[in-house]
């Protein structure tokens, strides 16, 4: 595995700062920043518009990043993947990734606070006004009845960050 680069994937709830923490890691560990709310918007601009379209939409773009990915791991590359790891599946999906193209893997999950996340979603309607009709509370509210907190029996390396108000 020594020749492969590592996969670096985040779990946190929404608005708990993944994106800005994913930028932040991938400057300091020199790996290639893949963003799921990019690739997004860049195929499917002005489709999403409720959780079901991002279900949706999320799915098809899945099989094209995963034999993406590894090729970048493969040739000796680290990438830092800022897609959410939320349930059980989604990181079974980034270890299956993982495994198959003999890289190691690291989760980091943001342990946030539902009041700092509701500040920081809030605050990003602000900054990016396109983001307002998606970044509410209400949306806030049904995606988090899906989250599952990881253990670190489901990965092989899980560092924790804890931030409250």
């Amino acid at each position: 595995m020594s020749n492969s680069g590592t996969l670096i994937y985040f779990c946190g709830k929404m608005g708990a700062g993944k994106s800005t923490e994913s930028k932040k890691v991938s400057v300091v560990r020199n790996a290639v920043l893949i963003s799921e709310d990019e690739w997004l918007s860049k195929l499917y601009p002005d489709q999403i518009t409720s959780f079901e379209d991002y279900i949706k939409f999320s799915g098809q773009l899945r099989p094209l990043i995963k034999a993406h990915v590894q090729s970048i791991l493969r040739a000796g590359s680290s990438v830092v993947m800022d897609f959410p790891a939320n349930t059980k599946k989604q990181r079974e999906w980034f270890k299956l990734l993982s495994l198959e193209a003999k890289s190691e893997s690291e989760l980091i999950y943001l342990k946030v606070s539902n009041e700092l996340c509701l500040q920081q979603i809030a605050q990003r309607r602000v900054e990016q006004p396109s983001r307002a009709a998606f970044d509410t509370e209400e949306m806030f509210n049904q995606v988090t009845k899906f989250f599952e907190e990881p253990i670190e029996s489901e990965v092989k390396k899980l560092v924790v960050v804890v931030k409250n108000v």
